[in-house]
């Protein structure tokens, strides 16, 4: 009885193996598999998000450097007429400056109403250059006119 019980039990583990030995590696292609797609979504939303948070940083540049330059009024002016106006080569040295000072260009473009600040700037992808994307350009524009006194009450 216990040579049945050995030979069915060698019967069984060679209808296991003999079962098994064809699914060699098919974890490994599965995890591949996964992982390949695990590394696809995040890259689709690494890349673009990081472009967004960089286009988002310029535009804030790109508004200070507005303010910068709205700040260049016109004194002679406003002090004879009292009309308050800007000195658009002041308004647009300043805010060039402040551009450089922020590492970044952009163009400006000065009036004696307005400043308005455009800055072009590019993200280096970090998965997308996989498929050949190495950048994604962002642009941004901030525009400001200078003010006289407080134009709104202040809500503590």
């Amino acid at each position: 009885m216990t040579q049945q019980l050995g030979s069915r039990s060698r019967a069984v583990r060679q209808m296991l193996r003999q079962r098994v030995a064809g699914d060699e590696g098919m974890v490994s292609a599965f995890l591949l598999a996964a992982m390949i797609g695990l590394f696809a979504v995040v890259g689709l939303g690494l890349d673009p998000g990081e472009a967004y948070a960089a286009k988002i940083k310029a535009i804030g540049q790109a508004e200070e450097a507005a303010r910068v330059g709205a700040q260049q009024l016109d004194l002679t002016t406003y002090r004879t007429t009292g009309v308050l106006q800007l000195d658009p080569f002041a308004a647009e040295q300043a805010a060039q400056r402040f551009l450089t000072a922020q590492g970044q260009t952009g163009t400006v473009t000065a009036t004696t109403t307005r400043v308005t600040v455009t800055i072009t700037t590019s993200y280096r992808t970090q998965l997308w250059h996989l498929a050949g994307i190495d950048t994604i350009t962002v642009h941004a524009t901030g525009t400001a006119v200078p003010q006289h006194g407080i134009t709104q009450p202040d809500n503590p």
